[in-house]
């Protein structure tokens, strides 16, 4: 037995179908940090290609951390502060984050999600609480080897392997939704997880330099936020 649809369904669907897609907003336009702000010792600057490139500075020829010798714990402290570029916004919710990044063999970076503190935890004084420990962390890592490589969301699900390109740009999609957390390396599912109840469900998105010796280069960063 065949049954129709009743037309106030087959209207629905039909209506439903030509709903446009959410378009696509560019977060960084190219030219500028319009958007963005900068968190932590770092510089973030635009190059003339049009990337974002950020690097930790180079010491002016004081001593950060004290006259020498100095104790490991000292240098290791110094030497391990984030720095961060934020988004001026911070009410992003569920979306579709795109972007394209470069980062040297070695280097260390991630992608901050919801973190309320705006990295301003990620380094001292005080108790250091990393943004990966507030809302979430995507890991981009010059590496294969490691507990969590590049598309891992960290601390919480580890990546598959063999999906970055070292030394070349590749690409990074993040979805966030209610229920889960997915990321794609160069179009392929790199890891997901559902959200912590207990992290914020909105917020800024940042963007990392891990440690003084990481510099990275991002391209086309847009997202296209859900109603």
């Amino acid at each position: 037995m065949i049954r129709t649809l009743p037309r106030t369904a087959v209207f629905l669907l039909m209506a439903a179908a030509s709903l446009p897609a959410a378009d696509w907003t560019p977060l960084f336009d190219g030219k500028t940090l319009n958007g963005w702000e900068p968190v932590g010792e770092c510089k973030w600057m635009v190059t003339g290609e049009g990337y974002l490139f950020g690097r930790r500075p180079v010491p002016n020829g004081k001593e950060p951390f004290g006259p020498w010798p100095v104790a490991q714990k000292a240098y290791r402290s110094w030497f391990s502060e984030q720095a961060w570029l934020y988004t001026t916004r911070n009410d992003f919710t569920s979306y579709d984050l795109h972007l394209e990044f470069w980062l040297q063999e070695g280097g260390n970076s991630g992608v901050s999600l919801f973190d309320s503190s705006r990295g301003g935890k990620s380094f001292g004084p005080g108790k250091i609480e990393t943004p990966a420990h507030i809302g979430y962390e995507i890991q981009l890592l010059g590496s294969d080897e490691g507990e969590y490589i590049t598309g891992a969301i960290y601390t919480l699900q580890r990546a598959k392997t063999g999906l970055q390109r070292l030394n070349s740009w590749n690409t990074l999609d993040i979805e966030t939704r209610p229920d889960m957390i997915r990321v794609k390396v160069n179009g392929k599912v790199a890891a997901e997880h559902a959200p912590d109840p207990a992290r914020p469900k909105t917020g800024p998105i940042g963007l990392q330099l891990h440690d003084r010796s990481t510099w990275v280069m991002f391209r086309n960063i847009k997202i296209r936020e859900l109603k």
